[in-house]
């Protein structure tokens, strides 16, 4: 014999009935949905995604050795060059990998426990040249690949990338412009080098360039929105100078939220010498009516030492023994 069929569940006859059952149902799903929340919070927290990949979604993007901000935090101990030839700085010599690891062994005679090194890879991604070029305006740009080569490997060394412009002919704001893919990175710095920007009927390297105030202000302006823009730590500005006239009217420099300025004096020679340079064209906190630094932002300084140019090399401690100290040092 089949076994009998349970009977079919009437639908309620009166309206009472009708919204007593839509309530019950109301109530088991309600419950149903609030285990299931619950089994969901189990699980996340039982595999340790309390604070998982959800969450670093939100979190904004960190510098590589920690924190949202470079200066004055840490010292910035920097590799100078561009693989076209070795002549042009330290970071030309060998692979970038390379480079890296001559880099950590430089910096260590600047680590100190009240502030630690960040490396540096300032990689000239835009070079002067004594040729015109097919657009006539004396200068290279690095091809991605390049740029990517060394970003890569400063990553390994948890460090930072500054992509230094001589624009030629050519101009700052559209040189720095073609960099923003890369300067949209966390870790990803610019620097300016005047003495290699000409006007029409000058070549780079018969002459010495330079760059007004108002140039400098209109970049740290378009890297301050961009910082903001995309949440980023903070940005530095290298602003390269070895004479006073390299950079017009200095003192009109702005101080921009999330961006720090830094003045790196370039002068080579012999010991005394390269002081007397940094002691002339430093910048000093304080000087002059100034505004009040905005957050995130503030003018610091930065100092060069050339391994073939200078006529005996200074010492981490000598270096470091300037006034003001320097907050960033260069290798080229």
């Amino acid at each position: 014999m089949a076994p009998a069929r349970p009977p079919r569940r009437r639908a309620p006859s009166s309206r009472a009935a009708r919204e007593e059952m839509y309530r019950r149902r109301r109530r088991t799903a309600l419950a149903i949905a609030a285990g299931v929340f619950l089994l969901l919070v189990w699980a996340i927290s039982s595999s340790g995604g309390g604070g998982g990949a959800s969450a670093d979604k939100t979190k904004p993007p960190e510098l590589p050795r920690g924190g949202r901000i470079l200066l004055p935090r840490y010292r910035l101990v920097a590799y100078y060059g561009a693989p076209q030839h070795v002549e042009l700085g330290a970071l030309g010599i060998g692979t970038p990998a390379e480079a890296g690891k001559k880099l950590l062994a430089q910096a260590e005679g600047y680590d100190h426990a009240d502030r630690p090194v960040m490396p540096v890879f300032e990689l000239i991604a835009t070079l002067a040249q004594a040729d015109p070029g097919s657009d006539g305006k004396f200068r290279l740009r690095q091809s991605p690949a390049v740029i990517k080569s060394y970003l890569d490997a400063v990553r390994q060394i948890k460090g930072i990338l500054i992509l230094d412009v001589q624009p030629g002919q050519s101009t700052f704001v559209e040189e720095v412009q073609q960099l923003a893919p890369w300067l949209s990175e966390p870790d990803v710095g610019l620097a300016l080098d005047p003495e290699w920007n000409v006007p029409t009927g000058q070549v780079p390297g018969k002459v010495i360039g330079s760059m007004k105030a108002a140039t400098v202000n209109q970049i740290s302006y378009y890297l301050a929105r961009l910082r903001r823009q995309k949440n980023l730590p903070q940005k530095v500005l290298i602003v390269h100078q070895f004479t006073e006239g390299m950079v017009k009217d200095r003192d009109k420099v702005l101080d921009r939220p999330g961006v720090a300025i830094v003045h790196n004096i370039d002068g080579f020679g012999t010991p005394d010498q390269k002081k007397n340079i940094y002691v002339q064209l430093v910048y000093h906190s304080g000087a002059g009516a100034a505004p009040a630094t905005p957050p995130g932002g503030g003018r610091f300084n930065g100092f060069k030492l050339f391994y073939k140019e200078d006529t005996g090399l200074m010492s981490p401690a000598q270096a470091l023994g300037l006034e003001p100290r320097p907050d960033v040092i260069v290798y080229e």
